[in-house]
């Protein structure tokens, strides 16, 4: 499975976009089911919905919700970035662990955001 960040997303629903048309091809292409999570649908549909952009499409994904599992595997993973003096954006560690306790990739362009959660079982993809 690969879940697709916000940044992603935005990109796929421009339609002028040419890389959100190779990230579709690319998600699309990889023969996995592609979803996304409450987390960065609120943050796509707050800002489509700030500027008045259709949102049925968004609506169509499956959506991973944050479950207390996610919610304890989140804490830890900021807990932990915090002891080492590296602060992170709490809806990051949220998206991180949603994604690692689903077994799944995360599609993101801000890759700096999460690649020292690699250490924690995230998956980055491509």
């Amino acid at each position: 499975m690969i879940i697709v960040d916000s940044d992603v997303l935005i990109e796929i629903l421009d339609r002028k976009s040419e890389k959100g048309d190779q990230v579709l091809s690319q998600t699309i292409g990889s023969g996995e089911e592609v979803a996304t999570t409450s987390i960065s649908l609120h943050e796509v549909l707050h800002g489509l919905n700030k500027y008045s952009k259709p949102v049925k499409e968004i609506l169509l994904l499956p959506i991973l919700g944050f479950t207390k599992k996610d919610a304890v595997l989140s804490s830890r993973i900021e807990l932990e970035n915090e002891k080492r003096g590296k602060i992170i954006n709490r809806t990051d560690t949220m998206i991180a662990a949603i994604t690692i306790n689903n077994g799944a990739k995360l599609y993101t362009f801000n890759k700096k955001h999460f690649t020292n959660l690699q250490v924690f079982g995230l998956t980055l993809f491509p």
